[in-house]
């Protein structure tokens, strides 16, 4: 008897890249409602004696999604291959249509064995079009032909999720575990989790990171007659029940949409990374810049705190005391100093504190001059013990005073 292994060799060289089918021998008349899944754009696949269905949705690329145009994303993609920035959300090297947009939606919150994907929707944008492909589990039970069908026909170099790499692909991972040996290989892949790089720029602006609010708050999406996320498990439970497509349509046009929202926010961090010195918003443009002093790209940093710095924003400040640690990093000490001094004539803040000591710092060790060093010790010992007659620190003095001790030692000698 030909094991699953063995059948899977046979029909792997036959099976097309793109195309929802499985095995064409199969009939499909004992599928329940199948006209009506049709009408859902939604065709069986077969495979190894069950089925599922794989849904095809194809926009033009002048369809907008909120603020963009989906076919937006061959022109950032475009300007990512011009840019020599080294950055972790960078297509350079890749094709347009590599990018894999993809979301889940599952029978729990958790990435255990437990857990059971019963939708896996991904997008791709190609020269002509957008192709939006759900992959759909009619019945417990059939999830070698739910992951036949995913896995034989997606080839991806990239994926992008919101969150995925915390949930969507671990859950997938763990599903393949126990199936493995039915269905193809989980391919390898290089991963852009948008969830991370909208936590990072709109953690202080955004109540909620949530996608939803990323969408209504960023990227102008209004969702009408949307069913939320977290009913999904419950209405997947009762299309078990009903076998009617009906019951779950509102999950497949809410992943759908989850997808399509991939894309703009793609389009919208990459327009934002690759134009960080006209952001708008003073805070967002202080944290890209933190970003690309992270990614090690400090000449653009320099470039988008120095944007930052010369506003009348609250974030000047900071912006100011960042860019003169990448000074003091690259011993540009005249540069350094220049920032210290405008923090220090501030007065009364912890940034007039950090640049006092900084002056300290610099005149004792760089420019061996104790005496100008004590001088700035002192100011940020009186400018210390404001903060704490105001109760804004609680920093302990032991510092400023061993600085002080050691600075009087120098000048005795």
């Amino acid at each position: 008897m030909m094991s699953l292994k063995q059948k899977l060799a046979r029909l792997k060289g036959h099976m097309p890249t793109h195309s929802p089918v499985g095995e064409p021998e199969r009939e499909a008349t004992d599928i329940p409602y199948l006209d009506k899944w049709r009408d859902w754009n939604a065709e069986p696949f077969f495979f190894d004696g069950d089925y599922c269905f794989i849904r095809e949705v194809v926009y033009p690329l002048d369809a907008r999604h909120g603020m963009y145009r989906l076919g937006d994303l061959h022109d950032v993609h475009n300007k990512w291959q011009r840019s020599s920035l080294s950055h972790p959300l960078s297509s350079a090297g890749h094709d347009t249509s590599d990018l894999f947009f993809f979301d889940t939606e599952t029978t729990g919150l958790g990435s255990g064995a437990g857990n059971t994907i019963f939708l896996l929707g991904h997008a791709r944008v190609y020269e002509d079009r957008v192709v939006v492909r759900q992959h759909f589990l009619p019945h417990p039970g059939a999830e070698v032909a739910l992951y036949q069908s995913f896995l034989s026909e997606v080839d991806y170099t990239t994926l992008v999720t919101y969150n995925g790499k915390a949930f969507d692909w671990p859950v997938v991972k763990t599903r393949h575990t126990l199936i493995r040996d039915h269905v193809p290989k989980l391919p390898a892949f290089g991963h852009f989790d948008l969830y991370h790089a909208a936590r990072r720029i709109w953690r202080y602006r955004l109540e909620s990171l949530r996608l939803a609010q990323v969408e209504k708050n960023i990227l102008g999406v209004e969702r009408t007659e949307d069913v939320p996320g977290f009913l999904a498990p419950m209405l997947y439970f009762d299309f078990l029940s009903t076998k009617h497509p009906d019951s779950i349509a509102g999950v497949l046009r809410h992943n759908e949409m989850d997808v399509l929202s991939l894309i703009a926010l793609y389009i919208h961090l990459s327009k934002q990374i690759l134009q960080a010195q006209a952001i708008e918003h003073a805070s967002e443009q202080l944290e890209m810049a933190r970003w690309f002093d992270a990614v090690g790209e400090a000449d653009e940093a320099k470039k988008v705190y120095g944007k930052v710095a010369e506003s009348d924003a609250k974030e000047a400040a900071k912006a100011k005391w960042n860019l003169s640690m990448i000074y003091k990093k690259e011993k540009k000490h005249d540069e350094a100093i220049a920032l210290w001094q405008e923090l220090l004539a501030r007065g009364n803040d912890g940034w007039s504190v950090k640049a006092a000591i900084e002056l300290a710092k610099v005149y004792e060790h760089h420019y061996k001059q104790p005496e100008r060093a004590y001088e700035y010790a002192q100011i940020a010992y009186h400018e210390w013990k404001e903060l704490v007659r105001t109760h804004r620190t609680n920093e302990s003095p032991h510092e400023f005073l061993r600085r002080l001790e050691r600075l009087e030692r120098k000048i005795k000698k």
